[in-house]
């Protein structure tokens, strides 16, 4: 595959990009390009795309909070193309496929063109199914007054926009990482899921009962009609008490950490330490896990539509049967919880479900985590080389990158499968149970941990305008 990168060079050198700052970027003006974008980014979320039909579905509905966007706008397919281009390059980058040293400038050019590039692909590999699969239907009035009753030609227009918003998405999340705060992605990611919490406490429509969905007009209007609490509001409860124990521990874990001490070598008293957090890898593996298992849906509903039925039957995008039933996530305790409804299913098929689910977000999770680390830059080659050239080292030790590297080695892969497990575990836990708002256990737990590192990105960039030498060891510079 070297070869065949090598001549592709010309064409990932010339892959569209954001021009990125020449010098450092003032604390200030990255929080006003964050700003910026967060308020494109929620216009966009509002443009519908022209054309579509009232009849449409939305197949993403149940991954709507870990993909952004939103259904039936101009961002429809939201960071899903981002994310399905980073999984087949991190394994393809994991299985030493590519031939390509990332950590040379031309490695570093070629890897990043050739992620725009698949990136590009997948924009278009999911905006056609929408369209073709019949999930984003066109709009026969305006197809008759506009087009002379081509239906062919709204599709066509429709899949155009949602090209050219996945694009905007894709540029969009390049300025955000380097010009702003963060990534675009975990910016999109809490905007989203923020919207859906504030729905799931304040919503005041009814939709499954006569009651409200949001929790509080939906105690106060249980209690005004002096219905039974229990009866009506027994999982609302749940929902919370998981939503408040996942926000806690996510915070809890992120400040668990083992913090290696360093020393610079020329600068006498200057000491700081590197923190290996339990969750190292960030919970954004989880994204790689939940798209993979969102695409695998769409491949069976796709499939289901044009009249293949052997992986499973759809009812709506929900699988009733077959394999596509079994290997579905768990979204809301009403997937499992047979006791308490009619699941139209054998206890056993609900448990094999659950099991599926489990092992799937488990040893996804270990396995992205170890991805990310390595194609992010957080493995120890890559952090003893950071550390080294920071003029920092550990003291006792001697002033080598490889001694850094085996050192690091002790703790870095094991907390990373670890904290990948984890995350697994939690995110399964907060999905059985239920989190308040349509956002899932695993949009509840991105976003706690993006905000947090947020958090924590924005002390280190007020560091660093305090101390600009810092800037090396942070790799701003």
């Amino acid at each position: 595959m070297g070869a065949m990168l090598d001549r592709m060079e010309p064409l990932l050198a010339a892959m569209p990009a954001v021009r990125p700052p020449e010098g450092h970027v003032h604390f200030k003006n990255k929080l006003l390009w964050t700003v910026a974008v967060l308020i494109l980014y929620f216009l966009l979320t509002n443009v519908q795309v022209f054309g579509l039909s009232a009849d449409s579905s939305d197949w993403l509905g149940m991954y709507r909070a870990i993909l952004a966007g939103a259904s039936g706008s101009i961002v429809h397919l939201g960071i899903g193309p981002i994310v399905t281009a980073s999984i087949v390059l991190q394994l393809l980058n994991g299985a030493d496929l590519l031939g390509i040293n990332t950590r040379e400038p031309r490695g570093q050019v070629m890897y990043m063109g050739l992620q725009k590039l698949l990136i590009l692909v997948m924009i278009v590999l999911e905006a056609a199914p929408n369209v073709i699969g019949g999930f984003l239907q066109p709009d026969a009035n305006i197809a008759l007054t506009l087009f002379g009753g081509s239906l062919a030609t709204v599709s066509f227009l429709i899949f155009l926009q949602l090209c050219i918003g996945g694009l905007i998405i894709f540029l969009m999340d390049e300025v955000v990482t380097k010009w702003g705060v963060g990534s675009g992605v975990g910016l999109f990611i809490v905007a989203g899921v923020s919207q859906g919490l504030i729905n799931g406490f304040l919503n005041w429509a009814a939709v499954q009962d006569a009651y409200p969905v949001g929790f509080f007009p939906r105690l106060f209007a249980i209690i005004a009609d002096g219905a039974n609490l229990m009866e009506y509001f027994s999982l609302d409860i749940l929902a919370l008490i998981t939503t408040v124990f996942i926000f806690g521990l996510v915070v809890y874990a992120e400040s668990t950490r083992i913090e290696i001490p360093l020393a610079h070598a020329t600068v006498r008293g200057a000491r700081g330490r590197f923190p290996v957090k339990l969750i190292y890898a960030s919970v954004l593996p989880m994204i790689l896990v939940r798209v993979l298992q969102a695409n695998w849906q769409m491949f069976g509903l796709f499939l289901n539509n044009i009249g293949i039925t052997f992986l499973g039957k759809f009812e709506g995008q929900t699988p009733v049967n077959g394999i596509m039933y079994v290997t579905a996530p768990i979204n809301s305790p009403n997937d499992w919880m047979w006791w308490l409804t009619d699941l139209g299913h054998p206890v056993w098929e609900v448990l094999l479900r659950m099991g599926i689910d489990l092992i799937v977000m488990v040893v996804g999770g270990a396995i992205f985590a170890l991805f990310w680390v390595k194609t992010a830059g957080l493995d120890s080659s890559h952090v003893a080389r950071q550390i080294q050239r920071s003029g920092m080292s550990i003291p006792g030790y001697r002033r080598n990158e490889q001694v850094l590297e085996r050192y690091l080695d002790r703790y870095i892969p094991r907390v990373t499968v670890i904290g990948g497990v984890a995350v697994g575990v939690l995110s399964v836990l907060a999905n059985y149970l239920g989190v308040i708002g349509a956002v899932g256990g695993t949009g509840l737990l991105l976003t706690v941990s993006i905000i947090y590192r947020l958090y924590e990105e924005i002390a280190n960039e007020q560091i660093m305008e305090m101390y600009p030498f810092m800037r090396s060891f942070f790799g701003k510079e």
